[in-house]
């Protein structure tokens, strides 16, 4: 079995996930559960919501839900933290959100996130297709655009979090999210992109970050015997609602229910093949 989660998850690569991949551990999304049960049961502060053209992509929110409800099934406390581009996605689900302030002010930057981390004394950290800053100082998109005066400061979460001895873990998909820090010169050499400066604990990479965290879900479902894999309905009817409220597809930009050009017959079968992976439990 080791393993075959982390294909469906990297199934349709094309933004050289499968080149990174050899630099990880076969099992790396099963560590990243693994270490996620490792936890003491608490808070955890999990971060998405990527901008792409006046609006959070259809890529992080689902999956950073499916986690969310995931970890407060498993006994945890999910709190999400974002910015305005996300706001009206979690509440109805019942996840409670922490807004960040999108401010070109460092100190407030600085000040923001110590109150968070304060506040929510989080037992861990959880960052879902997240823009983090990269080794030129900017927040980049995939087109090399830079998008930081859209981007709240989430990433000083997971900068801070070392100090404060917060275990992280980061899911991405293309080399500018949080976490991608961890392969910040294979990502540069190999992939000729500039990549993320922020590292955490534990590296998820997948052809779409949904399915990243998807497959962390599979994991904690296969290790811990709970159901708590979500169905593709659940899956497809979040995403609608948040196309409804305001969201696209992050390479098209379209407003419809699809993640990174992929339709919705594509998320069915990933999601379908994970099912079918926890069952074989």
């Amino acid at each position: 079995m080791s393993g075959k989660i982390e294909d469906i998850i990297l199934r349709h690569s094309g933004r050289g996930m499968d080149t990174l991949r050899g630099y990880l551990a076969p099992d790396y999304a099963k560590q990243a559960a693994q270490e996620i049960l490792s936890w003491k049961r608490g808070t955890v502060l999990l971060t998405t919501g990527f901008y792409v053209a006046g609006y959070a992509e259809t890529d992080g929110p689902v999956g950073t839900l499916v986690l969310a409800k995931a970890l407060d099934a498993l006994g945890f406390a999910p709190v999400i933290a974002t910015d305005a581009y996300c706001r009206g996605f979690f509440e109805p689900e019942g996840i409670p959100v922490v807004y960040m302030e999108i401010t070109d002010d460092a100190k407030k930057q600085e000040q923001q996130a110590d109150e968070i981390l304060d506040g929510k004394k989080p037992v861990g950290m959880i960052s879902v297709e997240r823009c983090g800053i990269n080794t030129r100082q900017d927040f980049e998109n995939m087109r090399g655009i830079s998008i930081k005066e859209h981007t709240a400061r989430t990433d000083l979460l997971f900068l801070k979090a070392p100090e404060r001895h917060i275990p992280t873990i980061g899911v991405g998909d293309g080399g500018n999210e949080i976490g991608m820090g961890n392969l910040q010169e294979i990502i540069r050499d190999k992939l000729s992109l500039v990549p993320c400066a922020v590292p955490c604990d534990h590296l998820v990479i997948a052809s779409v970050s949904n399915w990243g965290a998807y497959g962390i879900t599979a994991w904690l479902a296969r290790l811990t015997g709970t159901p708590v894999f979500p169905a593709y309905e659940a899956v497809n009817d979040f995403i609608e609602k948040t196309v409804g409220i305001g969201s696209v597809d992050g390479v098209t930009h379209e407003r419809v229910p699809h993640v990174d050009g992929f339709s919705q017959d594509v998320e069915r079968e990933i999601v379908e093949a994970l099912q079918e992976a926890v069952a074989e439990n």
